[in-house]
């Protein structure tokens, strides 16, 4: 299982078999509709191939945890593969298997997702046993039962992926520092003492309020119809009643922005590459559409690859940096941080780099972009979504991920045309308020053990 470190449905009502093909290419446009007990669908048809993939998004994730109680939706996601009524602990996994099918899992801080990929014949195989386990999942005291042994494989989990990679370690302080005071503050896996005090019953609490109909939205993308979907839906999970616990109120809130400067150093002997980094407020999709979309394309123009102004700076022109770029997290609800980041060349210091990046930053910002720079970026962004298409899970993500923290389709199915409608000016002042001279920052330095280069 996966978990990212990295949330009614829409706002326009889903109560009929909706189909938005005014605002998409008829052969993808998806159908919605909502199950008599809440449960949100969307189907998003794709004949290319006899195969299906069946995804279940459930609206709760690491920022609805209470107070010490940090890590439990991602061990959550952990038992969910586990024994139930009807399934045998393993038997969820084999059955998959069995009739040649992928499956995992993944959890984030504003949502949780199952899905499976499979042959289209088995579509309602995997709803049958996606149902059980919403319904059936066996959870107790059993010192050898799924929730106490799962809680110990997490606790290994955290070893293998945080506490075994510097980079990682540093991401988790300065994520703690930018996030101070939010829920999104500790990481998705939860702090270990936290995870290891969970209880069986903090399991039982948690899936009968959560791991409800009316709390999950169920995506199914690939060679099916709604007419196909909606008669499997109503008979595997339709019949499900919802568990009236879910109100709907979420624990997001605003990001306080950064009050003071100041910087972060994690230091490891693992660590063979020093890179440095900046994290500044940034912000979101959801909170701010039209603002994110021009930082994103500005961040691109500025760091988003080996042609951006930044890297032909600093990598082929001053010879400072192996790497330079940037990027910003902009897909959570909340505001996430945009980041400036360099790895120096060999002999470079930290401080040379740092004060190389600083002044060619200023430069750029203030020389201003090229509609050309803008243009491509903009189109390259416009046809990656559009290629997304081509693939199921892709679409099946998008679709789910946005609509799991609150998001409408029409944002999905206008994105092509909203991202081309970014000007130059839109971009460059996004960076500009983004960078400015006076905003602060977390600057953060991944170093060897010792400290130097």
């Amino acid at each position: 299982m996966k978990y990212w470190i990295s949330g009614g449905l829409i706002a326009m009502a889903l109560t009929g078999g909706i189909a938005l093909a005014d605002s998409a290419d008829s052969e993808w446009a998806p159908e919605t509709f909502t199950l008599s007990n809440g449960m949100d669908v969307v189907v998003l048809p794709d004949h290319r191939a006899p195969v299906v993939t069946h995804m279940v998004w459930y609206k709760v994730g690491a920022v609805d945890e209470d107070p010490g109680k940090s890590g439990i939706a991602h061990l959550f996601e952990h038992v969910m593969f586990k024994e139930t009524d009807d399934l045998e602990d393993g038997e969820f996994d084999s059955t998959i298997s069995r009739l040649g099918g992928q499956h995992n899992a993944f959890t984030s801080w504003d949502y949780t997702a199952y899905y499976q990929r499979v042959a289209k014949q088995h579509l309602g195989k995997m709803m049958e046993l996606e149902a059980e386990r919403m319904t059936d999942l066996i959870i107790d005291e059993d010192p050898e039962g799924s929730f106490i042994t799962e809680r110990d494989v997490v606790r290994e989990e955290r070893r293998q992926r945080i506490d075994n990679n510097p980079g990682v370690i540093l991401q988790e302080k300065v994520l703690a520092e930018f996030w101070e005071g939010h829920p999104y503050e500790i990481t998705v896996i939860g702090r270990m003492e936290e995870v290891e005090a969970l209880t069986p019953q903090d399991g039982i609490d948690f899936y009968q309020k959560y791991y409800s109909p009316e709390n999950a939205i169920l995506v199914v993308a690939g060679d099916v119809t709604g007419e196909e979907v909606r008669a499997l839906a109503e008979q595997h999970y339709g019949a499900i009643e919802p568990s009236g616990l879910v109100d709907g109120t979420r624990m997001w809130t605003d990001v306080p922005p950064l009050t003071e400067t100041q910087e972060i150093v994690h230091s490891d002997p693992k660590v063979r590459q020093p890179v440095w980094y900046r994290y500044y407020n940034g912000t979101s999709q959801k909170r701010d559409r039209d603002f994110a979309l021009a930082l994103d394309v500005g961040l691109d123009v500025l760091g988003g690859g080996n042609t951006s102004l930044l890297y032909v700076a600093l990598v082929e022109e001053q010879k400072v940096a192996v790497n330079a770029g940037t990027f910003a997290w902009t897909g959570l609800h909340d505001n996430g941080p945009a980041v400036i980041y360099a790895t120096p060349s060999p002999g470079v210091s930290m401080e040379e780099l740092e004060a190389a990046v600083t002044a060619e930053l200023a430069k750029q910002l203030a020389a201003g972009f090229s509609d050309a720079d803008v243009v491509r970026v903009r189109n390259s962004k416009a046809a990656s979504s559009i290629y997304a298409r081509d693939s199921q899970q892709s679409m099946a993500n998008q679709f789910g991920s946005w609509l799991a923290i609150g998001g409408e389709i029409e944002d999905l199915l206008t994105y092509p045309e909203d991202v081309r409608a970014v000007s130059t000016e839109d971009a460059l002042a996004a960076a500009r308020q983004v960078f400015a001279e006076g905003n602060h920052y977390i600057e953060a330095l991944l170093l060897p053990e010792d400290g130097e280069l």
